[in-house]
């Protein structure tokens, strides 16, 4: 920032700035999502670079989805809710068909992983929508830590 309080920098430096400020600022349910959306993201990604045989770029995209589902899994609270386990056994699944995905160059294994994947997206967003739209906050709703 300038001595005005207006951003400087490149168009890059700038927009790395307000993400950063975006997850800072966000509820836990906002990161959820935006977790969400860059793991379809990810995905995307990957499967084209796969369909591309630009395996390099591939490799870092689900190492990068890999990280994703990381995190999912640290952060989900299995006594929150009752399907808290299922879920986990989702993220595992799809952690090795990525793993695996990523070894035999597979954009087929990176598809199911994502077909898997989009659903609990889309849900993650309603749920959240959902909340926001309560004029209660639910804690727990989101069966995060």
């Amino acid at each position: 920032m300038n001595r005005f309080g207006a951003l400087t920098g490149s168009p890059e430096q700038m927009r790395a700035r307000m993400q950063r400020e975006a997850v800072l600022s966000a509820s836990p349910g906002k990161l959820l999502t935006m977790l969400y959306d860059r793991l379809i993201l990810d995905l995307d990604r990957a499967e084209e670079a796969q369909h591309q045989q630009e395996w390099v770029r591939a490799q870092e995209q689900l190492l990068h989805a890999q990280q994703i589902i990381s995190e999912l899994l640290a952060t989900l609270d299995v006594k929150a809710w009752s399907a808290a386990a299922q879920l986990q056994s989702i993220y595992i699944f799809c952690t090795e068909l990525l793993i695996t995905a990523n070894l035999r160059r597979s954009p087929a294994l990176t598809r199911q992983a994502r077909d898997l994947l989009e659903p609990l997206r889309q849900t993650w967003h309603e749920a959240l929508a959902q909340q926001d739209g309560d004029s209660a906050p639910q804690s727990g709703l989101l069966g995060v830590a």
